[in-house]
């Protein structure tokens, strides 16, 4: 925005809300955008909170209702189109669920996590590992984060070991970043 050199790996991101893409910012220029209706509301700057909820709880049955074909997927409101979107990471990129919402309304969108996603900017990321479902809100930049990390390592049918050791890491990164709701 400003051209002013940015840290690779460490830096601020923007959503243009028309192009439905994610823009890489220094602090200052992020910090122009944290307000809703600023810069003509095309903008909106990517927060940096990481919550989960403690009582959060998924039955497989109710994680089924949801018909996400991997173990991972991802929830945002997309404040043009006026609905939830779902998302799940795959070797070829973010693929959208094109799948009834009805399940999420009535299970993962009424829960206090779901309360709290600011529109656009975060989102629910859940996981299923072994029967048992986990649920953070996330910077919608960290979901990307996620595509681009299984696009890099799956490797055929599965993902492979490696793969799914980094993924393993991301979500414990994760897990240690988030506070509970409420605190």
């Amino acid at each position: 925005m400003c051209t002013e050199v940015i840290d690779e790996r460490e830096h601020s991101h923007v959503v243009h809300l028309e192009k439905r893409s994610l823009l890489c910012t220094c602090r200052p220029c992020a910090l122009l955008f944290t307000e809703r209706g600023a810069g003509r509301g095309r903008y909106r700057a990517v927060p940096s909170r990481y919550l989960h909820d403690p009582g959060f709880s998924m039955t497989g049955t109710e994680w089924d209702s949801l018909q996400i074909p991997v173990r991972m997927a991802f929830f945002f409101h997309n404040s043009d189109q006026e609905r939830t979107l779902a998302f799940y990471p795959s070797p070829a990129g973010a693929t959208e669920s094109l799948l009834p919402m009805d399940a999420w309304r009535d299970g993962l969108g009424a829960t206090p996590l779901a309360a709290q996603l600011e529109p656009d900017v975060e989102a629910l990321l859940l996981r299923q590992v072994g029967g048992v479902s986990s649920c953070l809100l996330v910077p919608i930049d960290v979901c990307y984060e996620l595509v681009g990390l299984v696009r890099l390592y799956w490797k055929g049918f599965d993902g492979g070991q490696e793969a799914w050791e980094r993924i393993d890491a991301f979500f414990a990164d994760l897990a240690d970043r988030a506070r509970a709701l409420g605190t």
